[in-house]
């Protein structure tokens, strides 16, 4: 007797038990087995999905370049929005619980204080002495001519900061702008470089440096930022320099477009018009393979309106203040695939009811809306993506965010 046969008999043998068992019991089995890989997976994601590093008081404070001394300030307290929005936010849900009534609000997830400058910008920065003096060169003359430094800000654009302050003053908006180095654990000159920056332009305490103990990846690197920004708009951008600076203008105006009642929205600097261009092209046939694999990926595991965004990964993102605090509190991804978290979070984020002329409620907005822009962007060399090692992992990674969301690994409660 064959392999193959013995086999098969085993196969009718088993399948003569099963069908001897009461259809109602052959149910309960399949259920229980269900149940249990479901719990087996659950335990699983727990386990491999990612736990944002917690952050330590060092990593507060920050650091800025002096008008009376060459050496940089003593470290400072960083403002943060978001430890206020913490402590309301887990004094809301316990009087949530607490409450006897069912009907009791719900948390108020939304609120923020208000904003201080006009806009605020974000510098991940690891070990990238060779590559952020263009890029703060580039901000800080676009940022200088169009927003403007606010009046205790001395030196380099005295007449823009008193043209552009009495413009936002007159439509009551905040004036001026910060940047916000996070050196995310560098062993280089990074923060060398910046700070001799700060001196040469006279941005004291407008260009801050934060120092994280040990590095957190981007990701890790821009939550954090973005947990202590005091703009109006809110821009994160990479420090290679590798979008043009100026683009933040069309950014804003795309962010305008999609605003809700509540003024939040979000625009994404998106390089998808440059497929098939030159700075495309020359990239090696691998990249390019691995890129449109990556996108298939994405357009499969992701919610509608993430899948159908063509550029999810482009390092220019633009924030209106009042999106961030539902979208960063969130945050559990510290490595290359955290942008397509936050705009999963800002997909999924409540909606807010829409009022008529005479203050009726007549629908909802759901989410906070995305604006792709095109925006002008060239290959800078001394990147540390590994091409092949980092697209497994961002694969991987993604269909792990994906199942932890879905699962409620992740979720929007915080107790």
């Amino acid at each position: 007797m064959s392999v193959l046969d013995i086999l098969e008999s085993k196969l009718e043998f088993l399948m003569e038990k099963i069908n001897s068992v009461p259809v109602h019991i052959q149910f309960a089995g399949v259920a229980v087995v269900a149940l249990v890989a479901q719990t087996l997976f659950f335990i699983f994601l727990h386990i491999v999905a990612p736990k944002p590093r917690a952050v330590v008081s060092s990593e507060k404070k920050y650091i800025t370049s002096q008008s009376t001394s060459r050496k940089p300030s003593t470290p400072r307290e960083l403002p943060c929005w978001y430890d206020r929005w913490l402590a309301e936010r887990h004094a809301s849900e316990a009087r949530a619980e607490s409450a006897e009534d069912d009907n009791s609000p719900t948390p108020d997830i939304g609120s923020i204080e208000p904003a201080e400058v006009r806009l605020s910008v974000v510098f991940p920065a690891y070990n990238e002495e060779d590559r952020i003096l263009p890029t703060l060169e580039e901000a800080v003359a676009w940022l200088d001519e169009n927003i403007g430094r606010t009046g205790n800000s001395k030196g380099g654009a005295g007449k823009t900061n008193k043209r552009h302050a009495a413009r936002h003053a007159q439509d009551g908006k905040a004036t001026g702008y910060e940047i916000i180095v996070v050196n995310d654990g560098s062993t280089d000159k990074t923060v060398d470089v910046a700070l001799e920056f700060s001196r040469e332009n006279k941005l004291h305490d407008v260009l801050r440096i934060v120092s994280l103990e040990r590095n957190r990846g981007k990701g890790g690197g821009v939550t954090h930022g973005l947990r202590h920004v005091r703009g109006e708009y809110v821009l994160f951008a990479d420090a290679d320099g590798a979008s043009k600076f100026s683009d933040v203008a069309k950014l804003i105006e795309g962010c305008e477009e999609v605003v809700d009642g509540a003024h939040r929205g979000v625009a994404i600097g998106s390089r998808a018009h440059l497929v098939g261009s030159e700075a495309v092209v020359k990239r090696s046939a691998l990249r390019n393979f691995l890129m449109r694999s990556f996108h298939l990926v994405l357009m499969i595991l992701t919610p509608p309106a993430t899948s159908r965004i063509r550029d999810t990964q482009c390092g220019f993102k633009l924030f209106t203040r009042a999106s961030l605090p539902h979208i960063v509190p969130y945050m559990h991804t510290e490595g290359w695939i955290f942008d397509i978290e936050m705009l999963m979070l800002a997909e999924s984020a409540p909606s807010i009811p829409i009022h008529s002329a005479d203050g009726t409620v007549i629908g909802s907005s759901a989410g906070i809306k995305v604006a792709e822009v095109p925006i002008e962007w060239h290959e800078v060399g001394g990147s540390k993506l590994n091409v092949i090692q980092d697209s497994i992992k961002m694969a991987i990674g993604l269909a792990v965010l994906r199942a932890s969301w879905m699962m409620g690994v992740y979720r929007r409660r915080l107790t």
